[in-house]
């Protein structure tokens, strides 16, 4: 649905015309696997793949040892990749009540219950052994018991993705070649690995495993480097190949492998120069259709043209955006910021492990912003409409925003199908929470451009 926003007389923007040709600058594939994000129904996650076949793998033991507890250890890793060939190889081994019982450990471990939902310890234990309790003769019925069980929550955003439907999730991967990277604490340093990886994807068919170490992309050494600047580095033109290092887990041996990406999203980015104020004042205006793994690599694309073509103020127009991944949302709005403010504070089971987000680096553009929202505008388009807003960067037109500051996560299950779970919650960077609030807007119409650019000045000269 599109929406249309009444703009003042001055100024004649609306909805966005099929984009110039934006050159696809990263694009993901992906079957089955893991995920902390998504849209629909204006959801927007953490995308992080979870792989269901093993678990995160121990913190390692000083490799050149050769104590009894280190041999002990690879051997159990040894184990555990053979019940991984076992399930890859035969998925229906996996019985109805595992799966069930799968389910039920992931939320149990990793479910943010809020205030709206009916969780806690004691309810879902005996809810575990309420439901293993019935009869489970087919996967249909482990299916249905498994999004009774989920809907029992309270929680509108966890429930359960069928086979097919979590096959969908491909446009969020993030690497291109079907793995997720996690920065992982191990012996006073930080490694990437692999948590999370596509069954039969690129990476997997390759010979990447759960829980492997990547220490090169072609050629470069990732040691030092985020999970998001290696991704990052993985990401490429479809059909196009990159050499990866990988160690395989934390006895095997260092392998290299020659990856092909294969890529599923398509840009969700698309803008134009509009020509205002008669002429006198050049816009760029860019549409954000979702946050999918191409998002902020195409409008870091779109900016800089935009900027060559003479653009003096800029138009983010988040109508209509559920969200998506949370991640590219975060970097996005990192793209406005000065290095050190903050984007986002984030917060778990533990109420005072709170997280803030802050920019690492200046902004690409430091021109005046308008961001246009709408009731459809959510989740990861709230992070990028309230960072702008709160730190003076932007300020927000149209209607009150939908109010989603829920996260959430992707989860695969044995059989291939998984269950999206509620994990943390976010605040904006005012300390407001915005879920089932939403945002009010500065404005309902079309500002002038000389209006605008007063009310940022005075924003930024209060902080100051």
């Amino acid at each position: 649905m599109r929406v249309f926003l009444c703009n003042s007389p001055s100024s004649s923007l609306s909805p966005p015309l099929p984009p110039p040709t934006t050159p696809h600058l990263l694009q993901i594939p992906q079957k089955p696997s893991i995920i902390r994000s998504l849209t629909g129904a204006a959801l927007s996650f953490n995308l992080i793949f979870f792989s269901p076949l093993s678990p995160l793998p121990p913190p390692s033991i000083a490799s050149d040892s050769t104590s009894p507890v280190v041999q002990l250890e690879c051997r159990e890793e040894d184990q555990r990749r053979e019940d991984e060939k076992r399930f890859e190889n035969a998925p229906e081994l996996v019985t109805n009540e595992e799966i069930v019982k799968e389910a039920w450990e992931i939320v149990n471990d990793s479910f943010l219950g809020t205030d709206r939902s009916r969780w806690s310890p004691q309810s879902w234990l005996q809810k575990k052994e309420d439901v293993l309790s019935t009869s489970l003769q087919t996967r249909s019925k482990a299916h249905d018991v498994i999004r009774r069980m989920l809907s029992s929550l309270g929680d509108p955003y966890t429930r359960f993705l069928s086979p097919a439907e979590f096959s969908k999730m491909a446009r969020y991967d993030m690497s291109g070649i079907g793995v997720n990277l996690r920065e992982i604490p191990e012996n006073g340093e930080v490694k990437l690995k692999v948590l999370g990886l596509i069954l039969d994807g690129p990476a997997h068919t390759a010979g990447v495993r759960q829980g492997d170490e990547l220490l090169s992309v072609n050629g470069v050494n990732v040691k030092g480097k985020s999970a998001f600047e290696a991704l990052s580095i993985l990401q490429g033109p479809s059909e196009t190949s990159v050499n990866i290092m990988v160690k395989h887990g934390d006895c095997g041996p260092v392998q290299s492998f020659e990856v092909q990406r294969q890529l599923i999203a398509k840009t969700p980015v698309f803008y134009r120069l509009e020509q205002m104020d008669n002429g006198n004042t050049e816009v760029g205006y860019v549409r954000l259709k979702e946050f999918n793994a191409l998002a902020r690599k195409d409008l870091v694309t779109a900016i800089k043209r935009l900027q060559g073509m003479g653009a003096s103020f800029f138009v983010l127009d988040l109508r209509d955006n559920l969200g998506g991944l949370v991640q590219e949302g975060i970097e996005i709005a990192k793209l406005f910021l000065n290095e050190g403010e903050t984007v986002i504070y984030t917060a778990g089971r533990e109420p005072l492990n709170v997280k803030s987000i802050v920019a690492e680096t200046g902004p690409l553009i430091t021109a005046p912003v308008i961001v246009l929202v709408n009731k459809n505008t959510a989740s990861a388009s709230e992070i990028v409409a309230t960072a702008l807003h709160d730190n003076c960067r932007a300020i927000l037109v149209g209607e009150k925003t939908y109010g989603k500051g829920l996260i959430q996560s992707v989860f695969e299950l044995h059989d291939g199908s998984g269950v999206v779970v509620t994990v943390g919650k976010y605040v904006t960077p005012n300390h407001l929470d915005i879920n089932g609030n939403g945002i009010d807007p500065d404005y309902k119409k079309f500002p002038a451009w000389n209006e605008v650019a007063e009310r940022l000045s005075k924003c930024q000269k209060q902080q100051g």
